[in-house]
């Protein structure tokens, strides 16, 4: 995963983070849910990315024993 995009997943972790607290401080329940909807969106974009460069490392690795 790059760079950027660990940036993007937490900066809308974060975000669904403060749209929980001001949910919660203000009592808005549809804002406390919305928040913890973005922030386990963002939890699952993350958890794609770590496989899928897992993947990637684990094929390159068989890739390399191929070559010699």
């Amino acid at each position: 995963m790059s760079a950027g995009d660990k940036a993007q997943h937490k900066a809308e972790e974060l975000g669904g983070k403060a749209k929980e607290w001001a949910g919660k401080a203000t009592g808005n329940e549809e804002l406390t849910e919305e928040g913890k909807t973005e922030q386990a969106k963002a939890g699952v974009k993350g958890a794609v990315e770590d496989v899928k460069d897992a993947v990637g490392d684990a094929a390159q690795k068989v890739q390399d024993k191929f070559k010699k």
